[in-house]
């Protein structure tokens, strides 16, 4: 009895591990684009897998330093050993070329790089599962592997060059692109998007602009452009009227008015995937109401916003606001007072209604003739 028990732990044992090597992982199969805009500065990767939490494993980017894809059977020494040459001053297809020469498992691997001046080099392995390859672009570069075929890649490039906008807008696009040319022949799982800028996070105490990921979706590129939209009104509108917040500070009035327009973009791309969402078109219109930008356009989202939430008073001091920069004093005072009546013991409220007020008063009584 003793022997036979001891019979089933030994092959238990085999069974667990003991005489068979652990199975490698599984191949991070993809598509993915990695790029620069050249008018920001920004760079980023935008990737789509039949594999969980591709965001995990392929994407890295650095600020002013430059953007990594590693893909195929995966080296993600490749993401920091690559950024930390390229930090040197490394070109992309240097530091590429120091990257795989000192890789046993080249063949199988698969990369994308873009420096911070816009140099790109792309590469496949002579054993990546077909269909595999890449195509260059001017600051970007596209590649993956158990695609459909080459029009995946060369879809995404077109996409990336036709589309304007934010750059995380521009991968978006690429992504769907491909995906629309059969993307990855196993199916559809996982998605993300990196775009890296010097103050672009949260609060402008980090790089990381935009870092979404959808880790495991039926559909993951619609999810992450939902997702995405919903970050343009969040964080990235927020951000870019930072930045240009900033530059108008410091006196660059043209950074400053691109980075104000890049901002009203993030906050429209917003309203168009959500356009009954009355806290979108609020806080597009806040944005504006707060730099005395936009004031006609911003006029049209808060009363829209206010149509569909009328007892918001938040959104009534939006539409008060713009009200009383348009020079409309007497209206402001009426929806102002609306919006202390939901809130009464608001004081931002008080002090906004006070202050509008006083500028319906007359400065100076009239002086008598003497």
């Amino acid at each position: 009895m003793i022997g036979t028990i001891l019979v089933l732990v030994a092959a238990s044992a085999a069974r667990e591990g003991g005489g068979r090597a652990p199975a490698p992982p599984p191949p991070v199969a993809t598509f993915s684009i990695v790029a620069r805009d050249p008018a920001t500065g920004e760079l980023g990767v935008a990737v789509q897998s039949r594999f969980l939490a591709v965001g995990a494993v392929v994407p890295w980017a650095r600020a002013g330093v430059g953007a990594i894809a590693t893909q195929a059977f995966a080296n993600t020494r490749f993401g920091p050993d690559g950024l930390a040459l390229l930090e040197k001053g490394t070109g992309a297809e240097e530091a590429l070329a120091t990257l795989v020469r000192g890789d046993e498992g080249r063949d199988r691997r698969q990369v994308g790089i873009v420096d911070a001046k816009g140099g790109v080099a792309t590469y496949t392995g002579s054993k990546c599962n077909p269909w595999a390859g890449g195509v260059r672009g001017k600051e970007f570069c596209c590649q993956g592997n158990i695609l459909a075929g080459e029009a995946v890649v060369k879809g995404m490039a077109r996409a990336f060059e036709e589309t304007k906008g934010d750059l995380g807008v521009r991968l978006l696009a690429a992504l769907e692109s491909g995906q629309a040319a059969g993307g990855d022949t196993r199916g559809k799982q996982s998605a993300a998007i990196l775009v890296v800028r010097e103050g672009g996070g949260y609060a402008g105490l980090n790089d990381r602009y935009c870092d979404l990921r959808v880790d495991d979706h039926p559909e993951p590129i619609a999810e992450l452009r939902r997702i995405h939209r919903l970050w343009a009104a969040t964080f990235g509108g927020p951000a870019r009227a930072r930045l240009g917040d900033a530059a108008r500070e410091r006196g660059d009035a043209a950074t400053a008015e691109r980075e104000h327009a890049a901002a009203r973009g993030m906050f429209l791309w917003a309203i168009e995937g959500a356009p009954e969402d009355p806290r979108l078109r609020n806080a597009f219109a806040w944005f504006c109401a707060e730099r005395q930008l936009f004031l006609e356009e911003a006029i049209v989202h808060a009363e829209k916003a206010r149509s569909l939430a009328p007892s918001d008073p938040d959104i009534l001091d939006t539409v008060a606001t713009i009200q009383f920069e348009r020079g409309k004093v007497r209206e402001a005072i009426e929806i102002e007072e609306a919006a202390l009546k939901l809130r009464p013991d608001d004081s931002f409220l008080k002090e906004q209604l006070e202050k509008f007020r006083r500028a319906d008063r007359p400065t100076s009584l009239p002086s008598t003739a003497r």
